[in-house]
Parts: C-alpha cells; sequence; structure tokens
C-alpha cells in the first residue's frame, strides 16, 4: 500500500508540475552556474546508497567553500535564482523521480549524506534504515529553518553534531517507531502548511502527541 501511494502521488505530481518544472530547467541552464541538478548520495533503506536529485541553487564547488556542507543563512555560495528555489522549496522537487523510481517515499525521515549520518548515534542509524527515506518528515518539518538555526550559533559544526543532529535522530526514531497513515497524512498536511507559509511556526507537538521535546537551544524555533 506504501509503494501504491508513493507510485501514484510522485506520478500525478510530476504530470501536473511539468509546466513549472520546465520553465526552471530553462531558467538555472541560462543563469548561475548554467547547472541544472545537483545530485549528491544519501543513505538509503537497508543502508544502500542512492544519488538524490535537486535543482542546483549553489555554486558547484560550495562543498570546498565557506562553511563546507553546512549551509548557514544568507549563504553567499547560494545563486540568486537559488535563494528562490530554496525559499519555496521548488529546489527539492526533482526528488519526486526518486520517489517513482522507488529510492524514497513520501513520507519518512531525511534522507542524510554519509558525513550527516554518521553524526547518528548506532542505534539511530540502525532505526532509521528500518525504512525508506521521504520526501518530507517530521525531522524536515521542524529543522526547515535549519539555515537559521545554524547561523545562530557561534561554531556551525559543533551545534550541527552536538545539538542539531541528536535532535533530528530524536524525531526520525520517534517516526519509526509510530508511523501510521494517520501520521503521514498529518505530516503532509503540516509541509502544506509550511510551504504556503513558509514563516510559521508551529508547535508540532499539538500536531503529533508524544514526540521528543527539542533541546532549550531548540525551543526558540517553535511556538509554545
Amino acid at each position: 500500500m506504501q509503494r501504491l501511494f508513493d507510485l501514484v502521488i510522485s506520478g500525478l505530481s510530476i504530470l501536473v508540475l511539468s509546466p513549472l518544472l520546465l520553465p526552471i530547467i530553462l531558467l538555472l541552464r541560462i543563469t548561475g552556474e548554467g547547472e541544472v541538478f545537483f545530485s549528491q548520495d544519501r543513505m538509503g533503506k537497508g543502508g544502500s546508497l542512492f544519488s538524490l536529485h535537486k535543482f542546483a541553487t549553489m555554486l558547484k564547488d560550495s562543498p570546498n567553500i565557506g562553511s563546507g556542507t553546512l549551509t548557514v543563512q544568507n549563504d553567499p555560495r547560494i545563486l540568486p535564482l537559488g535563494n528562490f528555489l530554496r525559499k519555496t522549496k521548488i529546489n527539492e522537487l526533482p526528488q519526486l523521480f526518486n520517489v517513482f523510481k522507488g529510492d524514497m517515499s513520501i513520507v519518512g525521515p531525511r534522507p542524510q549524506s554519509a558525513r550527516n549520518f554518521s553524526a547518528f548515534s548506532e542505534d539511530v542509524q540502525k532505526n532509521i534504515m528500518l525504512v525508506s527515506p521521504g520526501l518530507t518528515g517530521l525531522g524536515s518539518i521542524f529543522f526547515s529553518d535549519e539555515e537559521a538555526m545554524l547561523t545562530s550559533s557561534v561554531n556551525n559544526d559543533e551545534f550541527y553534531d552536538s545539538v542539531i543532529m541528536p535532535y533530528k535522530g530524536q524525531l526520525e526514531t520517534w517516526y519509526v517507531n509510530h508511523t501510521t497513515i494517520l501520521i503521514d497524512l498529518k505530516i503532509v498536511y503540516v509541509t502544506a502548511l509550511k510551504i504556503i507559509f513558509p514563516n510559521l511556526r508551529l508547535n508540532l507537538s499539538k500536531f503529533f502527541d508524544g514526540m521528543p521535546n527539542p533541546p532549550k537551544e531548540l525551543q526558540k524555533f517553535q511556538v509554545s
């Protein structure tokens, strides 16, 4: 049922959004560095790697410039069109093809790069690999403003590894242990709210009863 749901939703979305995707591909080709897609190996179900696709929003050599693999608020490496694509989450739409192919699901833990995945504890890693990664998920929603969270810290890498990733691991583990059709529908609904109202701050515990509370360093990024 899950795979059927993913196939239907991703297939219909690709068809409906095609008139939007094609102009973006053209604009990316003639602006910035001419790159259309950014692809990166991510951890999938069972520990298998797959190539995740996004629209290119940053300089090609970004991992070797500035804050490396971490993106901060107002990051100078982001291309002009990239700001719009990232803010509206349009840059994530090519992952619909990952869902259609079977690499991902519509809802699940956010697929991590090898560097980020290694920041999870071993128990969290094992838990996350039990399910397919998702285009959206509980962790994706809470950390939709991750760039601002990183900007609020003095040491980006330390803050990411000691604060962001442990809590992200708690959220993803909670989802894996409590996943139901209702939870997935709630995640899709809240994701839509965040896309339509990008500055909206929500108390996710009102939607997901029993989810782990954020550490004090992250509490200011959601309303009470």
